[in-house]
């Protein structure tokens, strides 16, 4: 009988379970359950374009319905599930109570959008974000340098600073606040009361390190709300990597899945860094992870190192043996499909218009900041920028500049990380983009002026969650032996286009003037156009409410 581990991967609008044989990483069984609640899994206010919940039941009934799922499409001896590895997106922090379980459960907090889990994607908190920056940067704490310089209203502390500020109720009705990275496995190990915690979510996220002594310190959270420092004795002092056990599977959740109990469940990461170990990440390669936003893994041996401008540079989050570094884009899936329902055209449709150009003949450039920068610079108030529209510009021409101007952020991500003595050989791409656009693809091949791989795994961070499942089952000793045995090579690799890559060194120069301009001129007439702009939405929806 052969041993199988199940990989389940929490994405934004749906969770997908995969059963995978540990001896050569095939997928022989799969389901996805898309969420119910909200609007495809997210619970958006009108009033507010920066606000995304999820309602936590999401998560308990998700996981239940999609192993169940997967279980059964495999149709292998349930006794044969040798471990469960979990990722989720991040960071999406809960309020929970003193028993561990979600606030938005509790009946007085039902209406209540602050008791949800507060979605990756939600920014409400960028005005709390900068207060962390700023006092960090003020008390010379060390906590910044690992997190690119700048906290992010995406991120764990901000956003709990935002609910106690505006959401004073929820914030004193919490015991606690977890990841869903740390819920679900707790939920599905019956340990809610007691959650182990990820160093994946930990470290890049709430800034947790070991050469501070863990989270921040109790007078840093002080400075910014006494209320912080008396939540930090209810949080934790340890955060472990993915291939330490969480718990075994107990009987509840065991039996709505359709498996046995005592299964090991590994410790819970963010989707992106198990995207890139199912991706094959190893040192020289850089994984992008490419949906709704995209994510930049590396894993890198040697020193610990500070990289201005990136995510995360944390030990162990992604590989427990090498140094995990995250950075990334706020918006690129969000900012083709924004095109699409502006205009009513299908991403098919302006694909094929799109490919129909060369490169620089629209004579269009633009900004990919439609949801704020978060790497190189790591500022949630900014906005997008289209330059050089005329009066016979069409709606192919723009989509295409669009595609442009995520590649150019991307090229500029990897042109910090090398500045830094990063070493990146090998590029693997792996998410929806990277399987169904080879329009997309084949500009960041040509912007990048590199051969791009795209990985042999359509479901890579359930791959990759699998993968750490066969290490708590016990079937490897290492991720590194996982991803040997269980990692496909890539499925198709594409190449850049001479003409087109010397065209686009020209336009990625301009895309250069304007984002420094805009992103890091402090002293030019222009670089605090976007935020004044800003200002004066925010001020004027606030009069209209």
């Amino acid at each position: 009988m052969g041993r199988f581990a199940i990989g389940v991967d929490f994405g934004t609008n749906s969770v997908r379970a995969v059963v995978v044989d540990c001896a050569d990483g095939l997928a022989v069984g799969q389901w996805v359950y898309g969420y119910r609640y909200g609007e495809n899994g997210v619970i958006l206010d009108a009033r507010d374009p920066n606000l995304a919940r999820q309602d936590p039941r999401e998560y308990s009934e998700g996981f239940a319905a999609a192993v169940r799922g997967a279980v059964s499409d495999s149709r292998i001896d349930p006794g044969a599930v040798v471990g469960i590895g979990i990722d989720t997106t991040a960071s999406t922090p809960l309020p929970v109570d003193a028993n561990g379980l979600p606030l938005a459960l509790d009946p007085r907090f039902a209406e209540n959008t602050n008791a949800l889990a507060w979605l990756w994607k939600d920014h409400t908190a960028h005005a709390e974000a900068g207060e962390i920056t700023d006092l960090a940067r003020r008390q010379g704490r060390p906590y910044l340098a690992k997190c690119g310089g700048a906290y992010s209203s995406e991120w764990f502390w901000a956003k709990i600073l935002r609910c106690a500020r505006v959401a004073p109720e929820v914030f004193e009705a919490a015991h606690s606040w977890i990841e869903c990275a740390d819920f679900v496995p707790a939920w599905a190990t019956g340990t809610l009361a007691s959650p182990v915690r990820g160093i994946c979510a930990a470290g890049h996220k709430a800034m947790y390190g070991d050469g501070w002594g863990g989270l921040p310190s109790a007078d840093f959270l002080a400075a910014l709300d006494p209320r912080l420092a008396t939540l930090r004795g209810r949080l934790y002092e340890e955060a472990l990597p993915a291939d330490r056990i969480a718990g075994l599977l107990m009987p509840g959740p065991a039996g709505e899945c359709g498996l046995p109990t005592g299964i090991p469940v590994a410790v819970g990461a963010i989707d992106a860094h198990l995207g890139a170990v199912g991706s094959g990440v190893r040192p020289g390669v850089l994984v992008k992870i490419m949906g709704t936003s995209a994510c930049d893994i590396l894993a890198t041996p040697g020193a610990d190192r500070d990289i201005p401008g990136v995510s995360g540079v944390v030990p162990g989050s992604v590989i427990p043996s090498l140094i995990g570094i995250e950075a990334g884009q706020s918006a690129v899936g969000d900012l083709f499909d924004w095109w699409v329902r502006l205009t009513g055209r299908s991403h098919e449709d302006l694909s094929g218009e799109a490919e129909r150009l060369q490169s620089g003949q629209s004579g269009l450039l633009a900004l990919d900041w439609n949801n704020g920068n978060r790497c190189v610079l790591a500022d949630p108030n900014l906005s997008g920028l289209l330059v050089g529209q005329s009066l016979h510009t069409t709606a192919g021409e723009v989509y295409r500049a669009l595609i442009e101007a995520t590649a150019f952020g991307a090229l500029s991500i990897m042109r910090r990380l090398e500045e830094y003595e990063v070493e990146i050989e090998q590029v693997v791409c792996c998410g929806g983009i990277a399987e169904k656009s080879p329009l997309t693809m084949q500009i960041y091949a040509d912007v990048f002026d590199r051969p791009i791989a795209v990985a042999g795994s359509p479901h890579t961070c359930a791959l990759g969650a699998a993968i750490f499942g066969s290490v708590v089952g016990g079937v490897y000793a290492s991720v590194q032996e996982a991803q040997a045995a269980m990692v496909p090579p890539p499925s198709h690799t594409y190449r850049p286009r001479p003409a087109a890559a010397s065209t686009y060194r020209r336009l990625y120069a301009i895309y250069l003037r304007l984002h420094d301009a805009f992103g890091q001129g402090a002293t030019n007439e222009i670089a605090s156009v976007m935020k004044e702009l800003i200002a004066i939405r925010t001020e004027t929806r606030a009069c209209s409410d």
